[in-house]
């Protein structure tokens, strides 16, 4: 395989928007419930207590959606309102009117009151909470996914052997987690990280230290590929030229993007010949 020095501007204009669909089976089942939700000029507890009818955890994410809290902000409010014992389904089901007064005292009975009279569609205001918060995060496993899935049918068509999501063993009995190794975790030629974000900067400086984990583990004549996408590499882009730099200076072999998938292809099916594999 032809020896490369790549360019940093060269990959940011390869780069693309990895678009998923946010809702996962949670969601739905949510969206359904808040769309069930009957639109009152009052509310009481016989409402709150309709909320964990058909799932109690699903009630609780409709709660903490009208009262505009995160997870943590939510947990740590009713926790120090009910006190001891726990804030599970078997603290609700053991003590439902300490549990709905605790709801209560948070302001609930108001919030849904407030939220389901405001026009246009009093629904689309929670969904929306759900969809940048839950949905958020939900987005970010699925880019990541399914950037794997698409690397992994391409690297089907070359190989028959390699595993997948694995610790391979290299130098000096050395380990490190990887996404591909071929055609073994045990002896790998091959290895092949695959980075999609499309979220949080935090998510993005993983990326360097996760590589470099795996350039100190790997024997020196392992090929390490790198496959990202996203265009959120062009706000990180000094953690990108980290990456650049590696690939310059031989420790990864090459960084492709799906805009690069031919090339990728093509490199596989080289290496496929130059290992004998």
């Amino acid at each position: 395989m032809k020896i490369v020095k790549q360019k940093l501007n060269d990959l940011l204009s390869s780069l693309s928007p990895l678009s998923v669909d946010w809702k996962d089976n949670v969601a739905k089942r949510v969206i359904e419930q808040i769309e069930q939700i009957p639109v009152k000029e009052t509310y009481d507890r016989q409402d709150i207590k309709n909320l964990f009818s058909a799932n109690f955890e699903d009630g609780k994410l409709i709660c903490r959606l009208f009262l505009k809290m995160s997870k943590d902000a939510f947990n740590a409010y009713l926790g120090d309102v009910l006190g001891s014992g726990g804030q599970g389904i078997k603290r609700y089901s053991s003590d439902q009117k300490k549990f709905i007064d605790a709801l209560v005292s948070m302001g609930l009975l108001y919030a849904m009151t407030a939220h389901t009279n405001v026009e246009p569609k009093w629904s689309d205001v929670l969904i929306e909470r759900l969809r940048s918060g839950r949905g958020s995060a939900i987005s970010g496993q699925k880019r990541g996914r399914g950037l794997e899935d698409f690397v992994e049918d391409i690297i089907k068509k070359v190989f028959e052997t390699y595993e997948v999501r694995c610790k391979f063993i290299g130098t000096r009995d050395q380990t490190a987690k990887c996404d591909f190794a071929i055609p073994s975790r045990s002896d790998p030629y091959i290895l092949i990280e695959v980075k999609g974000y499309g979220a949080t900067g935090s998510k993005m400086s993983d990326v360097v230290g996760d590589i470099d984990a795996i350039i100190r583990a790997k024997r020196p004549d392992t090929k390490l590929l790198l496959f990202t996408d996203g265009l959120t590499w062009k706000q990180r882009q000094n953690d990108l030229s980290k990456l650049v730099e590696r690939q310059n200076d031989g420790e990864i072999t090459r960084i492709y993007t799906t805009g690069m998938k031919d090339l990728f292809e093509s490199d596989l099916n080289i290496l496929k010949t130059e290992f004998r594999i």
